[in-house]
């Protein structure tokens, strides 16, 4: 006969019919708003190395969540400067193309309905037109001839 203070299997080193305790997940434990497990499956679905460590994941989690919070930054700053509440495509795209390493990260990346940066070359812009009746700026220099008497 087995005695019935024998852990059940499965029980997870608590004993038998003790409370759960309550599961602390990797994502709280790194202290990230980005989930550590799931992006930790992906990374094992999709095959991308044999055998995959455990701190990838975190690591992963980390630069992926710093990223997002960076542009989520820059994009309600250029909302905030066109007085809009909420963040459109548009915005993002000001945000990822007026900064300069995340616009060489993104740089072959087509946003959709971001449009283009505002600018006009300078060629196309009118030229500064001088005043057409050039006063000089002394009148008796004026009326001298240029030549010199001998």
């Amino acid at each position: 006969m087995e005695s019935t203070t024998k852990a059940k299997k499965g029980a997870g080193g608590r004993k038998a019919g003790g409370p759960k305790a309550k599961s602390v997940t990797r994502s709280v434990k790194a202290g990230l708003q980005f989930p550590v497990g799931r992006i930790g499956r992906f990374l094992k679905k999709g095959r991308y190395s044999q055998r995959i460590g455990s701190g990838a994941p975190v690591y992963l989690a980390a630069v992926l969540e710093y990223l997002a919070a960076e542009v989520l930054e820059l994009a309600g700053n250029a909302a905030r400067d066109n007085k809009k509440n909420r963040i459109i495509p548009r915005h993002l795209l000001l945000a990822v193309r007026n900064d300069e390493e995340l616009g060489k990260l993104l740089a072959g990346v087509t946003i959709a309905h971001g449009g283009v940066l505002p600018s006009i070359n300078p060629v196309l812009l009118p030229k500064k037109v001088e005043k057409a009746t050039k006063e000089p700026k002394s009148p008796s220099k004026a009326t001298k001839s240029p030549k010199k008497s001998a």
